[in-house]
């Protein structure tokens, strides 16, 4: 069976990103998977095993803040792969009372941090993913990632809530941009996902990450936290051919903890 095409999903060493890059292999994707240099090692792991499972696979050691890494990125992948028809950012930057702090406490450090790789970091992805799939000239599938945050203001945070604000904002003008070369921009939105970060919130205790946890149980009509997969699953649609009609989207996948 020929590959459905060619995706490169960031953030992939662990948690939502990892989920994601596995199901889109298993959907018959070439996975091209990155992540920063402190996570190389699991990246490399997981991109050998994806080999087992899927088409093929490769992966990139790239900080999506920084321009010419994610430009130097997609030609890596395009350079192996021979194209990119769909690009997902599995990023998690931020999160449930992880890196919260209330107003007085935040710093001008704080605020570039988050929006250079929330904020920035998706433009850029966007834009050279963006550029390339126009030069291929048959439309593409580019996928954000937002959050809860970028749906309803969080007080104890700020700059999380603003970036992923702008990741909703950058998802609707690159979809009025790109949408007549046939290329879908959409974002999907979590809310509390049993990952390695809701296990490290709370102030690194097992106790606050159970209080967490609860809170947002106790918050959704389904009465349980999401796995990754559960946001694989959504993204697995957005990435097909099935999905050509939906553009401009921020796609909540939070168990009905805030409702559109």
């Amino acid at each position: 069976m020929s590959p459905r095409g060619v995706a490169l999903v960031t953030g992939a060493a662990r948690g939502i990103g990892r989920a994601i890059a596995s199901r889109l292999a298993a959907d018959g994707f070439v996975v091209a998977v990155n992540d920063t240099s402190r996570q190389s090692e699991e990246l490399r792991n997981f991109a050998l095993l994806l080999k087992t499972k899927g088409p093929a696979s490769s992966m990139h050691v790239a900080d999506v803040s920084k321009e010419k890494q994610v430009k130097g990125m997609i030609e890596d992948v395009v350079g192996e792969h021979g194209a990119l028809d769909v690009i997902l950012d599995g990023r998690q930057r931020g999160g449930p009372r992880q890196l919260w702090k209330r107003t007085a406490e935040v710093s001008a450090e704080d605020w570039d941090r988050t929006m250079s790789v929330n904020a920035w970091g998706t433009f850029l992805c966007y834009k050279y993913a963006g550029l390339q799939m126009i030069t291929q000239g048959r439309g593409g599938r580019i996928i954000g990632a937002c959050s809860v945050a970028g749906k309803q203001g969080i007080g104890e945070d700020w700059p999380y809530t603003a970036s992923k604000f702008a990741v909703r904002g950058l998802t609707q003008s690159a979809a009025l941009e790109f949408g007549q070369h046939g290329i879908t921009v959409n974002a999907y939105a979590p809310g509390g996902i049993e990952t390695e970060m809701m296990r490290s919130a709370g102030g690194g205790s097992a106790e606050g990450a159970e209080k967490i946890r609860q809170l947002y149980t106790e918050m959704s009509p389904l009465k349980r936290i999401g796995v990754p997969e559960d946001i694989a699953n959504c993204v697995s649609f957005i990435a097909s051919k099935e999905s050509q009609f939906i553009t401009g989207q921020t796609i909540s996948v939070n168990g009905g903890i805030y409702f559109d």
